[in-house]
C-alpha cells in the first residue's frame, strides 16, 4: 500500500505544478491595450478602471494605445500575444464588430480569436456640432444638409466604427448628404470639432460632454433608443423626427482565445467587484455611462449576438474601407 501511495503521489506531482503557475498569476504588470488614440471613450474607461484593477491584482497595469487601422493594429497585438492573462484588450464596438465586418484581411475571426472576460460599459452615442453650424437640433441639422450643396461633413472616430455607421444609418433613413471623414479615435475628432475643422460629428457621448459643457460644441441628440438615463435632458435622434433609429456603442473586456480559464475568471470577478465599486458607478455616471457587467460566456454571446445583428446592416449601408 505504501509502494502504491508514493507512485500515486510521483505521478500526481506533474499534475501540480501548472496548478501552482496559474496560481502565481500576474507575474509581471498587465498590459491593457486601447486599439483607438488618447481622449477617447474606451481610453476613458481604460484608464479609471486600471488603478483599482491594479489594487486588486497586487500588479500593475498599464494602459496603452495602439490606434490605427480602425482598430484592428491594437487588436491584432492582442490576438498575436502570448495567451497568459499579461495582455488584454478593451474593445468597443466600434473595432470588435463594425470594423472586423467590413475588413476582410484581418487573418481571423474575432469571434473565434478572442476570449471575452467581461462586458464592462454601455457608452451612448450623440450628435455634436460647431456652434458656428447654427443649429440647435435634429430637425435644423437635417433641414441645413439639405440646404448645403453637397450636404454636410461629418467626423467619426474611425471608418467603420459605430459613430461611422451612425452618420450612414442616419444618411439612409433620411435621405441627406453626408460626407464621412474618419478619424484615428475620438479625442482627434473633438479637436478638430471644436476647432471648426469639421462641422458637425458622430462621437462616444463621453468623449464630447467636457466641450459641451464649456460651450464649444453644441450636443443635438443621443442615438439611443431612450434618452439617457443620467443625462434626461438631450433628446434622442428618434425623437427629432427619425423614428426607429438606434446606434450605441459599449466597452468590453477581451483576451486572447486559450487564455488559462482560472486567469479569465479571476479577471472577470476582479472587473466585477471594480465595476460595483461606488466610486466607479459615480465617475461612469458624470460620463453619462452605465456599467453592464457580463460574465464571460455572456460577452462571447452578446458579441456573436451584436454580429447577427448589424452585419445586414452594413450591407445595406455599402460600409467599406474606403469612406
Amino acid at each position: 500500500m505504501r509502494r502504491r501511495s508514493v507512485l500515486a503521489a510521483i505521478a500526481a506531482a506533474p499534475l501540480a505544478r501548472p496548478a501552482l503557475a496559474q496560481e502565481a498569476w500576474p507575474a509581471r504588470p498587465v498590459t491593457l491595450v486601447v486599439p483607438w488614440a488618447p481622449g477617447g471613450s474606451n481610453d476613458v474607461v481604460a484608464r479609471l478602471v486600471a488603478p483599482m484593477l491594479a489594487e486588486r491584482l497586487g500588479q500593475s497595469v498599464v494602459v496603452e494605445n495602439r490606434a490605427g487601422g480602425g482598430g484592428s493594429i491594437g487588436m491584432g497585438q492582442v490576438v498575436r500575444a502570448r495567451p497568459d492573462g499579461h495582455t488584454l484588450l478593451v474593445s468597443s464596438a466600434s473595432n470588435h464588430v463594425f470594423h472586423a465586418l467590413v475588413a476582410h484581411d484581418l487573418g481571423y475571426d474575432v469571434r473565434e480569436a478572442l476570449q471575452g472576460i467581461a462586458m464592462m460599459v454601455d457608452v451612448p452615442n450623440a450628435i455634436a456640432v460647431h456652434p458656428g453650424l447654427g443649429v440647435s437640433t435634429v430637425p435644423e441639422l437635417l433641414a441645413r444638409a439639405r440646404a448645403t450643396p453637397g450636404g454636410l461633413s461629418f467626423g467619426s472616430s474611425g471608418t467603420a466604427s459605430s459613430n461611422h455607421l451612425a452618420g450612414e444609418l442616419l444618411r439612409m433613413m433620411t435621405g441627406v448628404e453626408l460626407t464621412h471623414v474618419p478619424y484615428r479615435g475620438g479625442g482627434p475628432v473633438a479637436t478638430d470639432l471644436v476647432a471648426g475643422v469639421i462641422p458637425m460629428a458622430f462621437m462616444n457621448l463621453p468623449t464630447v460632454l467636457g466641450p459641451a459643457a464649456a460651450g464649444r460644441v453644441r450636443v443635438l441628440a443621443v442615438c439611443t433608443e431612450e434618452r439617457v438615463r443620467f443625462r434626461p435632458d438631450i433628446p434622442t435622434v428618434a425623437e427629432g423626427g427619425v423614428p426607429g433609429y438606434a446606434v450605441r456603442s459599449w466597452t468590453g473586456l477581451f483576451a486572447p482565445r486559450g487564455t488559462p480559464r482560472p486567469v479569465v475568471d479571476r479577471v472577470a470577478a476582479e472587473m466585477r467587484a471594480v465595476l460595483e465599486a461606488p466610486a466607479i458607478g459615480a465617475r461612469l455616471t458624470d460620463l453619462a455611462s452605465e456599467p453592464i457587467y457580463m460574465d464571460p460566456a455572456r460577452t462571447d454571446a452578446f458579441v456573436r449576438a451584436e454580429f447577427d445583428r448589424w452585419s445586414p446592416v452594413v450591407r445595406a449601408a455599402r460600409v467599406t474601407l474606403d469612406g
